[in-house]
């Protein structure tokens, strides 16, 4: 009984999302990112093998990954913009039920309460992979069309998995809409809250991690402590940086999307000595960015968690 419950609810939410205004933004949004990737990935494509600067080796994820013309490539938009899906997706998931007295009719239903919000959290996510790997399959076959070049099963393999992370990327800015819309009492002070922490950990998370780097760990000079300090502070900053969202994904998509990327730390002179150079399977890549991607699903699943409990202990008055 229970499972069809929420299974009706899930297709209530569903409905809702593909029949709501913010639909037309959600699209809005997705063909913007689309089209201006596609523009950046075929001029990018085309002018790096006219002028011979990019080998031909996993051409077909180049797509993905050239820009052109001050356009930037189709995975920093995904980076940069993708975020915002979840946030208009999330941000008055409950706020707006709260306003409208919709809730007090849910909850007065015989159903689990707690299948409210489960449903709710469950449609954004199928509809984020939806736009996500729609948008990413017609790069992809928009791509092959216009250029001809035809993927590799690796290369499938790791834009498969791309689109995986960015699923999960915008998930965790769903989930903390989700928190926002269930502790905040309007969907405007959720809005600008999330909007603010995004704004925090795109720009001002890098900024503060330079700077607390560079006070703990100066680097001066040419001396052995000036070597030593000049690795802390990138370590440092590293690690600051990993507590953003956008940082992580970044990283772990320069590590997916590029075979040839071999590694996401520091690394000293001494230990290039003897390196062998070439690329990494898709397995080796994927232990990797393994770590991201756990800490990622943490992420989400630990904003998930505070607004179900939040929202389970609220008293939910009749209007």
């Amino acid at each position: 009984m229970s499972k069809n419950v929420l299974k009706v609810l899930f297709e209530k939410e569903t409905a809702d999302f593909i029949k709501s205004r913010k639909m037309l933004l959600f699209g809005a949004l997705i063909i913007c990112i689309t089209v201006s990737g596609l523009y950046a990935a075929v001029a990018g494509v085309a002018d790096a093998l006219d002028s011979q600067t990019i080998s031909n080796n996993f051409l077909f994820l180049k797509l993905f990954t050239a820009s052109a013309n001050s356009i930037p490539s189709y995975t920093s938009l995904m980076a940069l913009m993708g975020p915002f899906i979840g946030i208009f997706m999330g941000f008055d998931a409950i706020t707006s039920e709260r306003s409208e007295g919709t809730l007090n009719r849910l909850v007065s239903q015989p159903i689990y309460r707690d299948h409210i919000i489960i449903s709710k959290f469950l449609a954004g996510m199928f509809m984020i992979a939806l736009l996500v790997f729609s948008s990413g399959i017609l790069i992809g076959a928009f791509g092959l069309l216009e250029t001809g070049l035809i993927p590799e099963m690796e290369e499938v393999a790791r834009l498969f998995l791309y689109l995986l992370f960015c699923t999960v990327y915008i998930g965790f800015w769903l989930a903390a809409a989700i928190l926002f819309s269930t502790i905040c009492r309007h969907a405007a002070t959720s809005a600008l809250s999330l909007i603010a922490l995004w704004l925090f950990c795109a720009i001002f998370m890098s900024l503060l991690a330079g700077i607390f780097a560079d006070a703990l760990y100066p680097v001066k000079g040419q001396d052995m402590q000036s070597m030593i300090n000049e690795i802390k502070n990138i370590s440092l900053e590293t690690g600051i940086n990993r507590l953003s969202p956008y940082y992580l994904f970044g990283e772990a998509v320069s590590i997916l999307m590029n075979p040839a990327a071999r590694t996401i730390n520091a690394v000293s002179m001494t230990q290039l000595v003897g390196a062998i150079s070439g690329n990494l399977s898709v397995g080796q890549s994927v232990l990797l960015v393994w770590p991201h991607l756990t800490a990622m699903v943490a992420c989400m699943f630990t904003c998930f968690i505070i607004a179900y409990v939040s929202f389970m202990r609220q008293e939910i008055r009749s209007r």
